[in-house]
């Protein structure tokens, strides 16, 4: 009964987990690729107060239903390059394909725009070292929208490692268990590994994130298809990621029906913090020491604010005249994580990450 007292008197850490505004910069935004997932984008910068100017699609009618949606004032463009001749731009969102971004993303740092990249940022990590010299050489910000850094409980377990919470980290250990057979109706249905791939690179990322400088040292990735899936992709999926000191373990089960469930947890040298729920949106933290157990009461969740908060970064970032967390640079370690995982499931032997440069097609 002592020890229940004492737990309900603790006060969780007040971290900085939420989206940050920038103080006053608030450039003219340009949107390239106005597909269904730029819904949670621009409401995102929306409800942030943010002003997209321009929106681009090679679908007339799709860039003009998210213009009489969100900013009815944006200019309408059909070709990137035409978007990218507008002088008032300084930031531009690409929100396209991969197969397709690539040269978008090197046309957009050519005309000196900062550049907020959709994930996967690239599909060749020698490409996207080059598109970081090349910011650098413009003088420009290059960002990745990794939306899931500024997931509620995500963030806020991030920077719990970060202030040392729950001491030195050596056990990370996520899982998702869902239903993405959905995609076999969905273009998603024709990529390869629809889920160690599009889908776990937020996991690949957050792993990066929490693990820091650590350098992991091999990855054994695997996946395989359920019993009873519609989807060409394998829907079972997951990878082991040695480091020297600690490790982590990536689970993906998406074919699961009913009853889903998302976990995360970290396990350190002064205790631990974990995150569990029904779905990506609905979690709850509870951080855990010798002190007894908290659980923040969190604001937010994934949608709309990890959008908010990955525009958010890249402004602060061009305000303040650093490097965004999220940078270009930074995600090609979780992109060589992903890139050893999947040559790893392929090949059924472990990988070191960054010698796997390029994407397994």
């Amino acid at each position: 009964m002592a020890a229940a007292a004492k737990t309900k008197r603790l006060k969780a850490p007040d971290l900085p987990y939420r989206p940050r505004d920038p103080k006053k910069y608030a450039p003219a935004i340009g949107l390239i690729g106005c597909g269904g997932i730029t819904r949670s984008h621009l409401r995102a910068y929306k409800e942030a107060g943010y002003r997209v100017a321009a929106l681009c699609d090679l679908d007339e009618g799709r860039a003009k239903e998210r213009q009489k949606e969100f900013y009815p004032k944006a200019r309408i463009y059909t070709d990137h390059r035409e978007l990218l001749k507008n002088a008032e731009l300084e930031v531009v969102d690409i929100a396209t394909h991969p197969s397709v971004r690539a040269a978008q993303i090197e046309d957009a740092l050519n005309a000196r725009k900062h550049v907020l990249s959709q994930k996967p940022f690239v599909v060749d990590l020698d490409f996207g070292e080059r598109m970081v010299a090349l910011a650098a050489k413009k003088g420009v910000k290059l960002a990745v929208n990794q939306n899931g850094r500024w997931a509620p409980n995500w963030s806020y377990m991030r920077e719990a490692v970060r202030a040392g919470a729950i001491g030195a980290l050596f056990g990370a250990h996520l899982s998702v268990h869902w239903n993405h057979d959905y995609i076999h109706k969905l273009p998603f249905n024709e990529i390869r590994h629809a889920i160690l791939y599009d889908f776990a690179i937020h996991w690949f990322d957050i792993l990066a994130c929490f693990m820091g400088d650590r350098k992991a040292v091999r990855v054994y990735g695997s996946c395989t298809r359920a019993q009873g899936q519609l989807s060409k992709p394998p829907l079972l999926g997951q990878a082991l990621v040695e480091y020297e000191g600690a490790q982590a373990s990536l689970i993906f089960d998406a074919f699961v029906p009913t009853g889903p469930e998302t976990r995360t947890f970290l396990g350190g040298s002064k205790g631990s913090i974990s995150s569990i729920g029904p779905g990506l949106n609905e979690q709850v933290v509870t951080l855990i020491t010798e002190a007894g157990a908290v659980k923040p009461n969190l604001k937010g969740s994934w949608f709309p604010d990890g959008f908010h908060g990955t525009m958010a970064e890249l402004l602060c970032a061009i305000e303040e005249k650093r490097e965004p967390y999220n940078s270009g640079a930074n995600n090609l370690k979780s992109l060589a994580l992903c890139f050893a995982a999947l040559a790893s499931a392929d090949a059924h032997e472990a990988r070191t990450p960054g010698t796997v440069r390029t994407l397994a097609t």
